[in-house]
């Protein structure tokens, strides 16, 4: 008991000094219990380890940071009810700073917490996803990588996470697959489109000319510095493009995955072979694609049925 005893103390004194008063503060101000004050001083560790990757100190935290590091939050599997757990303890923080007069204005009063319940995610069209690899500049560096991997995303139906750990290892294109490690480190084969092949070899005519790192050799999609992109550097870059074609959905790199399989729903795909195909581990986690093929079909009667057209 003692040792452990230590070891907590020890953790404690490793901790910055704002992060020593926060815990402070919910110790003494809030009257928060030891489990309370750990699961809250977590979820601020998420947040902080999400602004040090793109360089943003605390107090510079925007708004548009923080819906961006909840989109992640998104992308990474995390449920509404966890997720809304996490940016309850975001806003703590931030009462905190603004109570402490570390920041002026607190940027998470114009925060939006997920919807509980059931929710249908946005897709996107064949022709809207055509519309956003139109918006890439090809001229650019960049771009021949952005358009292979937003032809992956909605080709294959990766998770983002999926996609920055792709390796050249994971790639059969004789046989038409990619080798995917997927949540729980569970391996799956997804079929990939000659358009999406198509795209990545295109991409890999900028990539063999380039220097990248040590250890970096084998994954697919690199940044400029040589090295594998993360997944906000994704999520920004999908969202800009969106933006650039006019496209004016909530839009994110699962966005993709949600229209990849929708679209084999509504082109007559099995349900059990969608939920293969994600990787999804139980069969009520891929049916909610059933509710959104339900609510098109019923936008679409309510549009064209003659019993429901105006005179």
């Amino acid at each position: 008991m003692r040792n452990e005893a230590n070891k907590k103390t020890s953790k404690e004194e490793d901790l910055p000094p704002l992060l020593k008063s926060f815990r402070r503060y919910l110790k003494l101000q809030k009257g928060f219990s030891p489990n309370t004050i750990e699961a809250y001083m977590n979820d601020v560790g998420k947040l902080l380890s999400f602004l040090n990757d793109n360089n943003v100190k605390p107090q510079a935290t925007t708004l548009e940071h923080l819906q961006t590091f909840a989109a992640e939050l998104h992308d990474m599997g995390i449920g509404p009810r966890s997720q809304a757990r996490v940016l309850s303890g975001v806003r703590t923080f931030f009462k905190f700073l603004t109570i402490e007069g570390e920041i002026e204005q607190d940027p998470t009063e114009l925060l939006e917490s997920p919807q509980q319940g059931k929710h249908l995610p946005e897709v996107l069209s064949t022709e809207e996803v055509d519309m956003i690899e139109s918006a890439i500049d090809l001229s650019k560096w960049e771009g021949q990588r952005n358009l292979a991997i937003i032809e992956t995303l909605f080709s294959c139906g990766l998770r983002v996470s999926e996609l920055v750990n792709l390796k050249l290892s994971n790639l059969f294109f004789e046989e038409h697959f990619l080798r995917v490690m997927g949540k729980g480190s569970k391996e799956r084969l997804v079929p990939i489109s000659d358009r999406a092949i198509k795209e990545i070899e295109r991409w890999f005519e900028d990539r063999n000319s380039m220097k990248i790192k040590a250890g970096e050799e084998d994954y697919i999609f690199l940044n400029r510095r040589g090295a594998h992109l993360t997944r906000t550097m994704i999520l920004i870059m999908i969202k800009q493009y969106a933006l650039a074609a006019g496209i004016r959905k909530t839009i994110s790199p699962h966005t993709l995955r949600h229209s990849f399989a929708t679209a084999l729903l509504e082109g007559g795909a099995d349900l059990r072979a969608i939920q293969a195909m994600l990787g999804h581990e139980h069969i009520k986690t891929t049916e909610i694609y059933m509710h959104l093929d339900t609510h098109t079909l019923r936008e679409e009667i309510l549009l064209h049925h003659p019993r429901n057209k105006r005179k």
